[in-house]
């Protein structure tokens, strides 16, 4: 869907009008293309005392052929990441300053900032050491906000013992793969795993994998669909037979297979299983299917209430039973669920739809802890799309759609494959450590945690 007023901003006339009248001027953000250098331009490193983290990430871009740089000079950089899993007192957040000042005058257009730290709360009773990492936080978002050019920021927590997990997720944070991803924290190592392999290839990492995909006939679902088996693996595309055509078509244009069936329906998990065995077992399951019912909770009646939880979450939990049972999801699979920033700040006349979702982070947070699913080193994340340009949203009303694609750090909506690209980096084998985090794709909106 066009964006007429990024059109117009970025316009001559228009560009001197915004700059005039200090209107926001959104970037067209950088996004992946395969085979793409991982970041465009200099990295400028530093840290806090030893740095370890900032030396394995160093070693790892100097293999890539990035330039990597302890001083800006007069480079233009592609992206600053800033190591402070040694800080311990208020006093060492200099090192923060003193870094990122010089680093964000330098930084170019669609650059990025990454933050290292360790988990605020992990098991120490020190409030100082405390107060210093969630800090890390605050400093983190409140750069998001202050970037421009399609600049990102990002916080990555990475657990002791997880330090050779994290090249997956720097990757990702350098990439265009996570172009509407900002103001986010990640944690790697949290729950238990604390190692990843490396796959054969970057650029297809889901090789040899099958993807279970749901909802998949249109919108972000055919983004994803799309996404997977553009990074190697054989999808397995689920929607409706009321989708058949759509669906198909989908499956076709990627080389994957269609099944339609309800979600809802109590042997859907079994027919997936059933469906899947042809290829040997399922790696990677995203439960994407969903459905709106809007209206205010005073005039909400039960059906609409009780379809739209039936389909966004207890669908899931029923499939979950079969999909994780025998025959499902091999060992060392990957599920990534699609929640929404309404589960996180709630919605106006969305009550059931953001009880679905806020559900949804729910069943992230518990599952990532179950040491059944932790013995079998099976992943579960979820992302929390903000304003994506859909078919939905173009039919918003005008004043409420240019809302919210302005109600961002980015000025603009994201499109389905932001959501796919982060779903994609949650499906790697390479993002083993990566468990229980729920990633808001929104721009960083300014609306919500």
């Amino acid at each position: 869907m066009s964006d007429t007023y990024s059109s117009l901003v970025n316009s001559p006339i228009g560009a001197r009008i915004a700059g005039a009248l200090g209107l926001p001027k959104p970037t067209e953000l950088r996004r992946y293309e395969p085979g793409a250098p991982i970041v465009p331009g200099p990295v400028l490193l530093g840290g806090h005392g030893a740095a370890p983290l900032a030396v394995k990430i160093g070693a790892v871009l100097s293999t890539h052929n990035v330039q990597v740089l302890s001083d800006p000079g007069q480079h233009r950089l592609g992206a600053v990441i800033l190591d402070l899993s040694e800080v311990r007192t208020p006093a060492d957040l200099e090192s923060a300053r003193a870094v990122l000042a010089p680093g964000l005058k330098a930084l170019g257009k669609h650059g990025r900032v990454i933050v290292l730290g360790r988990p605020p709360f992990d098991g120490h009773k020190d409030p100082a050491l405390g107060a210093v990492r969630r800090a890390l936080e605050g400093i983190t978002r409140s750069v998001g906000k202050e970037l421009r050019g399609g600049g990102t920021a990002n916080l990555v927590l990475v657990s002791d013992g997880a330090d050779g997990a994290i090249e997956s997720t720097i990757r990702f944070l350098l990439s265009g793969r996570s172009a509407y991803v900002s103001g986010q924290v990640f944690t790697v190592g949290a729950t238990g795993a604390t190692a990843a392999p490396v796959p054969d290839s970057w650029d297809r990492p889901l090789e040899g994998k099958v993807a279970v995909v749901t909802g998949a006939a249109r919108g972000i679902g055919a983004a994803i669909a799309d996404v997977m088996a553009r990074d190697g693996a054989k999808v397995v595309c689920v929607d409706v037979p009321s989708a058949g055509d759509a669906l198909a078509k989908v499956a076709n244009r990627i080389g994957g297979t269609a099944l339609q069936l309800d979600v809802t329906a109590e042997d859907a998990g079994a027919r997936i299983v059933e469906h899947c065995a042809r290829f040997g077992g399922i790696d990677i399951v995203v439960h994407n299917a969903g459905i709106t019912r809007d209206k205010l909770l005073v005039n909400t009646d039960e059906d609409r209430w009780r379809s739209v939880l039936d389909v966004n979450l207890l669908s899931i939990l029923r499939m979950n039973e079969a999909l994780l049972g025998e025959g499902g999801v091999r060992d060392g699979g990957h599920i990534v669920l699609v929640s929404s920033t309404s589960g996180i700040a709630g919605n106006r006349g969305q009550a059931n739809y953001a009880a679905s979702k806020a559900g949804i982070i729910g069943v992230v947070e518990t599952m990532a802890h179950e040491e059944d699913l932790a013995a079998r080193r099976i992943t579960v994340n979820a992302v929390a799309p903000g304003f994506i340009e859909t078919e939905m949203t173009a039919r918003m009303p005008v004043a409420t759609r240019e809302l919210g694609r302005r109600v961002n750090s980015l000025s603009q909506g994201g499109l389905p494959i932001d959501v796919a690209e982060t779903i994609a980096y949650f499906a790697q084998d390479a993002s083993a450590a990566v468990n229980g985090n729920v990633v808001r794709v929104c721009g960083q909106g300014w609306l919500g945690a």
